[in-house]
């Protein structure tokens, strides 16, 4: 009769299944199966003499070529390896969970800024739904198999999933820099076609401000607020676009902003989240007075409207609020949302001829990012084709042109 293979479960099972349980084949195929790398054991009569035993093997093929030998041989103690002795624990093994937590702990060593911080933190945790999905404990059961398996799973735009793949890129080289993984399983994906293409940033065009402003002017006085939360108005958002247009602050800056750490005079200091210099910039009287006068309603956090000071909370906030705003607004060229009122900086800017170098330090980016991505509002790029273009073709032949004759 043929010996029958089952797996018996250890201690520290990585599937966390009971000690001294028993599974089959058949019942770790079934979906959600939690894997590991318990032995298989074998059991049945051989000679007249029935046995249980180790195969030695944690892999169904594997144990069942051990079981086939001692068959073969009608002898439990035939000449096949003996494996009553379960081999050392390799310790270069390492769960998801502690390899995943390594690496959130590398990059926030590195100091890299909280928004970046959070989409780790994202892909780690996508990472681990789908290991759970497939039954995984250990780092080194992802396959390069699974790599496209998880990278299909993805519902980001173009440019989210080149980054969100860069992340993954990114952990795996951290894995097997520690020799977590025997080789890179990630090599082979490749970002979206069009990804690298730069995305047009899009501002609000003047007569989209203008509708703006008068759809802050239709929500009128203050709405009664809920408990622990201050008044809102038109006004209020009115105040909070115009900050944001004419300094180009994040919603998240403009949100948090305080007037004491952040307005002297007539300059405003932001923070380069991306080049980490300091700056002013400067606002008109008439927007200082405007923003003092909020300070003395409201206190130095002029913009918070409810208890929390955590800057996600607040910024949500002010987004929920700015959405409507919007809807009566519109309709507007592109979806319109709060960082575009970033982009109307920079365009403003370069309409007016600013270098392109200034601008770039006014929003803490490069001049490479700003004429790759504002190209079109660039006064000087679009100067430097057209006069291009004249003497390319000046002196190119011109054919003799006739009149066209009107249609009866």
């Amino acid at each position: 009769m043929a010996l029958k293979l089952y797996r018996r479960h250890r201690k520290e099972c990585e599937g966390r299944h009971a000690e001294d349980s028993r599974t089959g084949e058949f019942e770790e195929g079934r979906r959600g199966w939690k894997r590991c790398a318990c032995l298989i054991h074998a059991s049945g009569s051989l000679a007249g003499k029935f046995t249980r035993k180790q195969t030695g093997k944690s892999n169904w093929d594997e144990a069942r070529a051990v079981a086939a030998q001692w068959e073969a041989a009608r002898s439990w103690e035939s000449s096949a390896p003996e494996f009553s002795i379960a081999p050392p624990k390799d310790e270069t093994r390492i769960t998801i969970e502690d390899a995943t937590q390594s690496f959130v702990a590398s990059c926030s060593n590195r100091g890299i800024a909280v928004p970046t911080l959070k989409k780790y933190k994202t892909f780690v945790k996508q990472l681990k739904a789908y290991c759970d999905m497939r039954g995984y404990m250990m780092l080194d059961q992802l396959t390069v198999a699974d790599m496209d398996r998880f990278y299909a799973t993805w519902k980001d735009g173009k440019r989210a999933k080149a980054k969100k793949l860069d992340r993954l890129k990114s952990f795996i080289r951290f894995a097997l820099k520690r020799k977590w993984i025997a080789e890179n399983i990630a090599e082979d994906l490749r970002p979206p076609e069009g990804s690298s293409l730069p995305a047009s940033k899009m501002p609000f065009t003047d007569a989209e401000l203008t509708r703006i402003y008068a759809a802050c002017d239709l929500l009128g006085a203050p709405k009664p607020p809920g408990p622990g939360h201050r008044p809102w108005s038109g006004e209020d958002a009115k105040d909070f676009i115009l900050l944001s247009v004419y300094t180009g602050l994040r919603i998240s800056d403009v949100a948090t902003f305080n007037v004491h750490e952040r307005l002297k005079g007539n300059d405003v200091f932001l923070r380069m989240h991306k080049t980490g210099k300091e700056l002013h910039t400067w606002i008109p009287d008439w927007l200082v007075a405007r923003l003092h006068a909020r300070q003395e309603q409201h206190g130095p956090l002029i913009f918070r409207t409810g208890n929390s000071t955590v800057m996600r909370t607040m910024a949500d906030m002010w987004r929920e609020k700015l959405a409507k705003v919007f809807k009566l607004g519109g309709p507007f060229q592109e979806p319109p949302t709060p960082h575009r009122f970033r982009h109307t900086f920079v365009r403003i800017l370069l309409e007016k001829g600013i270098p392109v170098a200034d601008v770039a330090e006014l929003i803490g980016d490069t001049e490479e990012i700003v004429r790759r991505h504002y190209a079109r509002w660039v006064p000087e790029r679009q100067a430097r084709l057209t006069n291009i273009l004249k003497e390319a073709f000046s002196d190119k032949p011109r054919p003799k042109l006739i009149a066209m004759p009107r249609s009866s």
